[in-house]
């Protein structure tokens, strides 16, 4: 039975909303206890991704990301009508998420915002560089040709987690506006916000462009079979 659109937004919303409770939770316990790192913070967004996809993916596709559901839809395979419901949902979840985590910081936290480590011009780069990648990432193996059940989740988290371990320091590696907008309005700190909306809308499409490179340039005969 196909899900119903109502089902896919509240999908969309749970699944944004537990991102940000455990990925940007991660970064806030880890300012009051030290006891994560970098790395375990880097671990807990990867290992979330790959949960939302298993246990949500088969409703909503688990978006989870408003970069992501336009890059389907430049790649067409989302329609169009979908594209504001699917980003005011995930949006939703965003901040119902960053409120939960709200409850547990301490006074002047920023909740898990992302900043620029230096100038938000190297921000900028990092975060299309890695939106890029994932979102490549993503419409590979979410073809009819490589699609393979845990195997995407798998992929794709650990993609999310090698990203933000590499990236983390210089940007945040947020590769989600709402990842970044979630915490900055509920902390108040809006510090070059902008490069967390324009950024992933930008690495996004040039993966769908390459993406499209990339087809057209595999030989038939070289394709996996049916």
């Amino acid at each position: 039975m196909t899900p119903t659109l109502r089902q896919c937004l509240l999908a969309e919303a749970l699944g944004t909303a537990f991102l940000l409770i455990f990925g940007t939770g991660a970064v806030v316990v880890d300012e009051q206890t030290h006891a994560i790192g970098h790395g375990g913070v880097s671990a807990a967004f990867g290992l979330i991704v790959l949960i939302i996809i298993q246990g949500l993916g088969h409703i909503s596709g688990a978006h989870v990301n408003p970069a992501v559901t336009i890059g389907f839809w430049a790649a067409g395979r989302f329609p169009g009508r979908r594209v504001v419901p699917y980003v005011l949902a995930q949006l939703a979840g965003g901040l119902l998420g960053s409120g939960a985590v709200w409850l547990f910081a301490a006074p002047g936290s920023s909740l898990g915002a992302t900043l620029p480590a230096h100038s938000a011009l190297q921000a900028f780069s990092v975060e299309v560089g890695l939106t890029f990648w994932l979102m490549l990432v993503i419409l590979r193996v979410t073809s009819s040709y490589y699609e393979q059940g845990l195997l995407v989740g798998l992929t794709i988290g650990a993609t999310v987690g090698l990203e933000a371990l590499v990236g983390g320091p210089l940007s945040g590696a947020s590769m989600n506006p709402v990842r970044s907008l979630a915490p900055a309005l509920l902390s108040g700190n809006l510090t070059a916000a902008w490069v967390y909306v324009a950024a992933p809308l930008a690495g996004v499409l040039l993966a769908v462009l390459a993406n499209r490179l990339l087809e057209l340039t595999l030989p038939v005969e070289n394709r996996p079979p049916l």
